[in-house]
């Protein structure tokens, strides 16, 4: 299991986290460097359609998309994941084909298209973290760190991803994959 912080990686919260911010996410680590991290918690989705967000794009209203909670950092801002192979130039890379962007025109070609094989999210603010800060919550065990896939950011349930993916981290964590994000409440 790659211990290396680095954008392109999951930050699974450790089942013992309890910031209700982070409790039972999966963050997908989009930047990562000596200024601090960036990144988008992947498997909150809100109540809130993306066209609520983004009434400025027609081609959004009433497809059904909805808007994830990124993170507790700048709730007003709306960014957007996109996969493809294509993307603007003023897009980041974060890894396989996976890059983070504002580009509307972007999210228009994707839901124009037929048959794309290009997805997008749209988050509403972002995770972030100061200089040493992450790497202190890594040292509490806050968090465990795989390598990101990038069908749990588009094509997976977003409310299984935690749990399934802690499945896979062996029999220790399986108990914790079906607990209610209030323990008090099993």
């Amino acid at each position: 299991m790659s211990t290396e912080l680095r954008k392109g990686m999951f930050l699974i919260a450790a089942p013992g986290l309890r910031d209700p911010n982070f409790r039972q996410t999966v963050v997908l680590l989009c930047e990562h460097g000596p200024e601090g991290a960036l990144g988008v918690i992947v498997n909150r989705p809100t109540a809130m359609s993306i066209s609520e967000a983004l009434p400025q794009i027609p081609v959004i209203e009433g497809t059904g998309h909805v808007l994830y909670a990124g993170g507790p950092v700048q709730t007003n801002q709306v960014m957007l994941l996109y996969r493809g192979d294509q993307f603007p130039d003023n897009a980041h890379h974060v890894f396989d084909g996976v890059c983070l962007g504002g580009d509307i025109g972007m999210v228009e070609r994707i839901l124009t298209a037929a048959g794309t094989k290009e997805f997008f999210r749209a988050y509403l603010g972002y995770s972030g973290w100061g200089p040493g800060q992450l790497e202190g919550e890594m040292k509490t065990g806050s968090w465990i760190i795989l390598p990101a896939d990038p069908q749990a950011v588009f094509e997976k349930d977003p409310t299984r991803v935690w749990g399934d993916i802690l499945c896979t981290l062996g029999e220790a964590y399986q108990p914790y994959a079906e607990m209610p994000f209030d323990p008090s409440c099993n």
